[in-house]
Parts: structure tokens; C-alpha cells; sequence
């Protein structure tokens, strides 16, 4: 395979994760609101008066025992896990998104209370007091929500341009070395929209530190990114020939 072919072939490839990248980021980008609404429907929940026998919008704190608790460290697309029991021996299974601070420390035997709303376990406490919400807790989402958007649509959209952009440009060398600079500045836009999200999480910032963080450093890339194209584009950026004696 030539040199013009591999260059179309990478090309066809970045256009494929740009378009699915992209696509996930929109879809994230529209879940926002959703999560968001969610999210002040449980903070405004007020308490269940008696036991609820169906699926309610009130909030019920219920003990449980830990039968079995799982981190499944080491292990891909497994989520950490924990089997807990009611006292009349009926078991729920809960998942979480992370381990920590409550679901690492928990043993079969332990006891902790389950925060139950909408007939699901959305919240456990340990016999500390500390708290961790699980996988159908609603806390936490709208900010997933929009650090995914923000990494999707600016990952897959300079992605997008980069990859048309060699496509269309085919047999100019200058022009395909643009388009690769495009195409890995779009990394930078998704990292640093990831980074940004952790950052936020970690020190439990409020929803607009994502964008706060991401957006001056996303400038910064689209700075560079501009320059390094225009130098491609003159030709700053090729191989210096090969000097004669």
C-alpha cells in the first residue's frame, strides 16, 4: 500500500471516531436538562411519613446487612458491586461508580443504611456517617453529562474538520500535514475536557468549574492549532533537504 493510500486510509479512520465521538457528544449535550431536572427533583424530596410499599418519590432510609461487596479492581467495564439484605432476609443488589469512601470499606456482616427513593438504593451510609451515592444515585450526572458533551463535540468536531480536510486535499503535501495537525490538537480538546471533569469532581466544585477549567485552556489549543496549520500551510513544517557536499 502507497503512501497516498495509508494517508487516505488514516484519514477515513479519524473520520469514523470523529463521527462517532461527535454523536455521543450531542447525545450527552441533550441529557444535560434530563439530569438536571433529576437532580432537583431528589435534592426537593422531602422524607416518606410511613414504610413505602411501591416505588415513591419520597426519600426512606432503610438498614441493611452486607451480604457481599465486590470492587472488581483490576477488571474492565465491571462495575463495583455490593449484595445487600433487609432484615427480613429479602437481598438488593447495588451497584457504584466508584469504590470510594463507602463501598471499598465494606464486609460481609457490615451493617450501613440504604437512602431509597423511587423504589431504587440511591445513597449509602456507612456506620461513619459517610456517604456514597450509587449507580442510580441522580447526584453527580449533569456534570458527567457535560464534561462528556464537551469532550464529544470538541474532540469530534476539530476531528471531523482535520479528516475532511486531508479527503479534499488529496496530493497536497502541505495541506495533508494541516489536516494532521487539526487532527491531533483534537486529542487536546478531549483530554483536557476529561481532565477538567476529574479536577471538578475531585474537589467537589460546583457544575460551571467544568467549563471554567476547560475553556482557557481550549483556547490555548485552538491558538496553537491555528499557528502550527498556517505554518504547515507555508511550508515551515517540512523536512529540510538532504544538504549535497
Amino acid at each position: 500500500m502507497g503512501s497516498a493510500q495509508l494517508r487516505v486510509v488514516r484519514a477515513v479512520v479519524w473520520l469514523v471516531i470523529a463521527v462517532v465521538a461527535l454523536v455521543a457528544g450531542v447525545v450527552m449535550a441533550f441529557g444535560i436538562r434530563e439530569a438536571l431536572e433529576r437532580e432537583r427533583e431528589f435534592r426537593a424530596a422531602p422524607e416518606c411519613a410511613s414504610v413505602p410499599v411501591k416505588a415513591s418519590g419520597c426519600l426512606w432510609e432503610q438498614e441493611f446487612t452486607v451480604r457481599s461487596a465486590d470492587a472488581h479492581r483490576g477488571e474492565r467495564n465491571e462495575p463495583a458491586e455490593a449484595e445487600l439484605s433487609l432484615p427480613s432476609g429479602e437481598p438488593w443488589e447495588v451497584t457504584f461508580r466508584q469504590t470510594d469512601p463507602v463501598m471499598s470499606g465494606m464486609g460481609p456482616g457490615d451493617h450501613v443504611v440504604g437512602l431509597i427513593w423511587h423504589g431504587e438504593v440511591v445513597e449509602v451510609r456507612d456506620a461513619g456517617g459517610q456517604r456514597q451515592q450509587t449507580s442510580a444515585g441522580p447526584l453527580g450526572w449533569p456534570e458527567d453529562r457535560l464534561g462528556g458533551a464537551l469532550a464529544g463535540v470538541s474532540f469530534g468536531l476539530t476531528a471531523l474538520v482535520g479528516s475532511l480536510w486531508s479527503l479534499f486535499a488529496r496530493g497536497s503535501r502541505r495541506h495533508a500535514k494541516a489536516a494532521t495537525v487539526v487532527r491531533w490538537h483534537s486529542v487536546g480538546f478531549g483530554v483536557t475536557a476529561v481532565l477538567a471533569l476529574w479536577v471538578q469532581g475531585s474537589n467537589e466544585w460546583p457544575m460551571w468549574a467544568v467549563p471554567a477549567l476547560w475553556g482557557p485552556v481550549a483556547l490555548l489549543l485552538v491558538a496553537c492549532m491555528v499557528a502550527f496549520a498556517v505554518a504547515a500551510l507555508r511550508g515551515e513544517l517540512d523536512d529540510d533537504p538532504p544538504s549535497t557536499p
